[in-house]
């Protein structure tokens, strides 16, 4: 897709507030038209409201990215509102988490379901929109340094957010000859109200009750480490810049890089130690499998 966004057209979900709300912004500034979904009716009529008041072409839809079918139908909704598709933000997303044990059965459903099948839906319903008009495309899938490091406590966002960088690093090979691209976005703390995300939460996984993060021991102490990150409009601005240069990896926070070199440097240990491996001598030398080389292809 050309670096040029003006008059290209963005739909976004969790749209009507922290990160989605800021790329739609970020968007807007760039003369892009924009498609705001979101599962809350009057965040999303706020935030159409002011995009509108900033002399941003924008729509909003009410859309639960849990559902294929309302996925289907907020994208028909945006190809009639602004006629073709072309940059698509899979940005919704829920925390959930604890100690091994106490996470609820219906909020494994629930976190899968938004952060994992809401991405799969977004990324399956759209790509074919954006592939039939022959302009080019991007896809941004939100997903966190917790898809780059295990958490303790954490487990089931970070689980979720892993199966974002799987896919994505795969969907990039995939895309990439029918000239669409794929990043996937991975920040820190960012001042949102992730830690607020069961306000949304449907009642077939068990309504508004209060849901453990895996961040902090309390409530109170989830909200302070959230609201101690960075602000929300640089993130956004990065996510324009890579959509412009077709980054693959999105990192907001670089204070997480001797984190995940640290991380690396054990998973290469463990490939060292398993070269020496009296259990493993005895096998014939290998080439690298047709599927390392595809993946290490879809990483260029």
């Amino acid at each position: 897709m050309t670096r040029d966004l003006r008059d290209k057209v963005a739909f976004i979900t969790g749209g009507a507030s922290g990160l989605g709300l800021g790329m739609a912004k970020a968007f807007g500034r760039e003369g892009m038209k924009v498609m705001i979904a979101d599962i809350e009716q009057a965040a999303l009529t706020k935030a159409v409201a002011e995009l509108r008041a900033s002399q941003v072409r924008a729509e909003g839809v009410l859309c639960d990215v849990a559902s294929r079918g309302a996925v289907r139908e907020a994208a028909l909704k945006t190809i009639s509102a602004f006629g073709k598709v072309h940059v698509v933000c899979n940005n919704a997303g829920v925390a959930a988490g604890g100690p091994l044990g106490t996470v609820a059965e219906r909020d494994w459903d629930w976190i899968t379901e938004v952060n994992l099948l809401g991405v799969v839906y977004g990324t399956e319903v759209f790509a074919p929109l954006i592939e039939s008009h022959g302009e080019g495309g991007h896809f941004v899938n939100t997903a966190s340094m917790a898809g780059m490091l295990g958490i303790p406590n954490m487990e089931p966002y970070c689980a979720t957010k892993f199966a974002v960088v799987a896919m994505s690093e795969g969907w990039a090979a995939q895309l990439a000859p029918k000239n669409i691209g794929v990043s996937v976005l991975c920040p820190g703390f960012v001042q949102t109200r992730i830690h607020e995300s069961h306000r949304n939460k449907p009642t077939r996984y068990g309504g508004q009750e209060t849901v453990q993060t895996g961040v902090g021991d309390t409530r109170e102490q989830a909200a302070a480490m959230v609201m101690s990150g960075i602000p929300v409009e640089p993130v956004a601005n990065r996510v324009v810049e890579a959509i412009k240069d077709n980054d693959l990896y999105v990192f907001t926070h670089v204070e997480f890089r001797a984190v995940v070199e640290a991380r690396m440097r054990n998973i290469l240990a463990a490939f060292d130690k398993s070269a020496t491996s009296k259990a493993l001598s005895g096998l014939a030398p290998r080439e690298l499998s047709t599927l390392a080389q595809q993946s290490q292809a879809g990483r260029k």
